[in-house]
Formats: structure tokens, C-alpha cells, sequence
């Protein structure tokens, strides 16, 4: 609970040298050997497999290490895996880096926030509509509750913070490599599959959390309900649809649709109903649903730890 509250209010400053650096600087590196060594698809799959072996080993034994170094003392044991818990958690840096994009439109700056949004999305953005842009921005957000924010906390439960820095190794892993286009379809083939199994439950409870909370962004919970399930499978993923799903039920629009990776069209069927236009304002409402469904999962921790 103390690292989400620092996640709260200090987010991930520019400054600090943040694990996830290192992470995606291994990966690249691995990346790049794979290519140079492997000369077959079955093999650069094959390679791909031993990048999962890699990262997600070196992201739980670190900080287990770490932490049984210290563990005869106990201020210490206990900063040091607040700290570790706080770099695995990302609602502040996924609310500032929405919100950017929310205020180039609010502004009436559509090249600027196509530019802002490119940060945090793999689709090309260069010719993206203002309602396009919106949908991307939620998307991510409602996704990244999940990826970002829920799923470390579920795992940080479960196997303390070695853990929940295995996951964060693992689903960078996937940001970088999981796209099923040319280039990454073979390399990223493992990392991909393993961060669906991560994510599998994770995405359900999330979605569950943001359509209990979905009455704050002016919707109701039985019909945000009622869009998840019904367009749970609606997406190359079997666990975005579900965040999605619950953000696009609660707040009344469609998610989904066309998308443009690297160069590559990717048809993608739609999510939710069009009850509602799309407008900036929505980017509000999701990352409205993003504390939300954080604050009742610790609340509901909470309850199951004091009982």
C-alpha cells in the first residue's frame, strides 16, 4: 500500500534510473544477438523462448537476492522492497503521459497530440483523427490498468516484489517483442504467449474492478458487465477485450477497430457500442476508472489481510 501511495505521488521521475531501462536495454541486446546468430524462423522462435528464460529469471532473482541480503534488517529489508514495489506500479506515468494528449486536444493541437500519443502507443499515429486519437488514448489506458497497475499489485500479493518485478520483465518483454507483424512475428513468438499467460487473470479481475467502478464515470455496472462478456474475445489478445471491454461498457462508446503497425494494417473487430460520440473528456473517465479499480483492489486486499 505504501508503494502505491509513492506511485501516487512521484510517478516515474525523468530522473531516476528505473529497472525497466535495464530491462528493455537487455532485451534489445538479446534482440539484436538472436538475429545475428539465428538464421532459420524455427530458430530465432527458439531464441526467443531463451530471451523468456533470460529476463524473467534475472527480474525475480535480483531482487530476491537483494532482499535476503538484507533480511536481517528489518528497516532496511523493508525500504528497499517498497522501492522495488513502487517501480513495478505505473498509474501516475500513465495518467500524465493520457492526460498530455488530452490537453494537446483540448487545445485544438491534433499534430501535437499525435505526436504525444506516439510515446505511448505502437500504432502509427501520424494520420489519426481526432476520435482516433481518443480511442488509442483510451485503449491504452484501459489495457495498461491491467498490464501496468493491477497485475503488479496481483503479483506483488502473491510472491512479494521479486515477483511482481518478474512480471514487469516479463510484460516489457512482450511491449517490445510481441507484435505479430514480420519482423517480431518469430523473436516475439514466446514472450507474446507468456505474457498471455501473466496477463490471463490479471485482465479478468481489472475488468471486473473497472465495471464495479464504472457508476463514477457516469455508467452502470450491469451493462459494463454485460460489454465485457459479450465482447470478451473481440481482440488478437485473449485479455485486453476485457479491460476494454469494461472501459468502453462503462463509459457508453466503441473501442476497436483498424490500426496501423509498423507500416502493417491490422483489422480489429470493435468493442462496446456506439452510445456515445467520443470526446477528450473521455480520456478523463479512463483514467478515472484506472484509480478506481486500483483503490477496490486494495481495498478488497485490504479486507481479505485484516479478516
Amino acid at each position: 500500500m505504501l508503494a502505491v501511495i509513492i506511485d501516487w505521488i512521484i510517478g516515474d521521475p525523468r530522473w531516476f534510473p528505473h529497472p525497466v531501462i535495464y530491462m528493455g536495454k537487455l532485451i534489445s541486446y538479446l534482440d539484436k544477438t538472436g538475429r545475428k546468430l539465428c538464421k532459420t524462423d524455427d530458430s530465432i522462435r527458439t531464441f526467443g523462448g531463451f530471451i523468456v528464460l533470460v529476463v524473467a529469471s534475472l527480474s525475480f532473482i535480483i531482487p530476491f537476492a537483494l532482499l535476503w541480503k538484507v533480511q536481517d534488517i528489518p528497516w532496511l529489508y523493508h525500504m528497499i522492497n517498497v522501492f522495488i514495489l513502487w517501480t513495478t506500479l505505473a498509474a501516475k506515468s500513465l495518467k500524465v503521459e493520457a492526460k498530455k494528449v488530452y490537453y494537446s486536444l483540448k487545445n485544438g493541437d491534433l499534430q501535437d497530440a499525435r505526436v504525444k500519443l506516439s510515446y505511448i502507443v505502437g500504432r502509427d499515429t501520424s494520420a489519426l483523427d481526432e476520435k482516433e486519437i481518443i480511442r488509442a488514448d483510451v485503449e491504452t489506458v484501459a489495457e495498461n490498468t491491467s498490464d501496468g497497475v493491477i497485475a503488479p499489485l496481483i503479483y506483488a500479493i502473491i510472491g512479494g516484489a521479486p515477483l511482481a518485478m518478474m512480471y514487469k520483465g516479463v510484460n516489457t518483454m512482450d511491449s517490445m517483442l510481441g507484435y505479430m507483424n514480420e519482423k517480431y512475428r518469430y523473436i516475439g513468438f514466446f514472450p507474446a504467449k507468456v505474457d498471455d499467460v501473466f496477463n490471463f487473470i490479471p485482465a479478468r479481475i481489472t475488468g471486473v474492478l473497472m465495471c464495479l467502478t464504472a457508476f463514477l464515470v457516469k455508467g452502470n455496472i450491469i451493462e459494463s458487465l454485460k460489454i465485457m462478456v459479450r465482447d470478451r474475445k473481440n481482440h488478437k489478445s485473449p485479455n485486453c477485450a476485457y479491460p476494454e471491454g469494461a472501459a468502453a461498457g462503462a463509459m457508453r462508446i466503441q473501442l476497436g477497430g483498424t490500426n496501423v503497425y509498423f507500416g502493417e494494417v491490422v483489422y480489429k473487430p470493435t468493442i462496446g457500442d456506439k452510445k456515445q460520440d467520443l470526446n477528450f473528456e473521455h480520456i478523463n473517465d479512463s483514467v478515472k476508472l484506472m484509480y478506481s479499480a486500483e483503490i477496490l483492489g486494495l481495498i478488497i486486499y485490504a479486507i481479505a489481510v485484516f479478516l
